[in-house]
């Protein structure tokens, strides 16, 4: 799934109305589980000056980054995380959890050959879906579609909630972003 998809699912689910903070909460936890992978790969990108080709043909699969990645793509991790947070009692380490771990539950679904290891770290087993949200030769004809669909209801109920006008425009930037990016990749991985 698009990551501007994972904060607007995140703020719709784990967003209340008057609770500004519980929406930024549930953002930030939409994030926290592609946040190393924007860290590695803009590094990579613009301040190594790493050709494209390397970062997401090599690097993206190194020991190294698929270390990172399975920490902060781990169920086990954000369960934890979740668990605690509901025995503190904190809404905002609910929504924020709480959003980390629906992200890892679509990811878990929509990865065909680019999954991760969400059983780390009592396993690096990664499952291969066999529904893609970018990969045309995996269904992204009819996810994509459906992803913004949802997207849109999404953004919808968080407007609805009259989060403010920070919210508000956050939720329309990450929509209008989330058109963009899913029509790239229709457009480029087109089979």
């Amino acid at each position: 799934m698009n990551t501007p998809a994972h904060l607007l699912f995140g703020a719709a689910a784990f967003g209340k109305r008057g609770q500004r903070g519980l929406v930024w909460a549930a953002m930030a936890g939409s994030l926290l589980p592609d946040l190393s992978l924007y860290l590695l790969a803009g590094g990579a990108l613009y301040l190594l000056n790493i050709p494209a080709q390397v970062v997401f043909r090599e690097l993206y699969y190194s020991d190294l980054w698929q270390t990172v990645f399975a920490i902060d793509n781990s169920l086990f991790l954000w369960g934890a995380l979740l668990g605690l947070a509901l025995w503190r009692r904190s809404a905002w380490g609910v929504a924020l959890t709480g959003a980390a771990l629906a992200h890892l539950c679509f990811d878990f679904l929509l990865h065909h050959d680019d999954g991760r290891p969400h059983f780390w770290p009592l396993s690096g087993w990664i499952f291969e879906s066999p529904v893609s949200y970018w990969d045309v030769r995996h269904g992204a004809r009819w996810v994509g579609p459906i992803e913004i669909g949802l997207a849109i209801l999404c953004a919808g109920l968080v407007w609805w909630r009259r989060p403010g006008w920070k919210i508000a425009l956050v939720t329309f930037l990450l929509l209008a972003a989330q058109l963009m990016v899913a029509r790239v990749w229709l457009f480029v991985f087109a089979a």
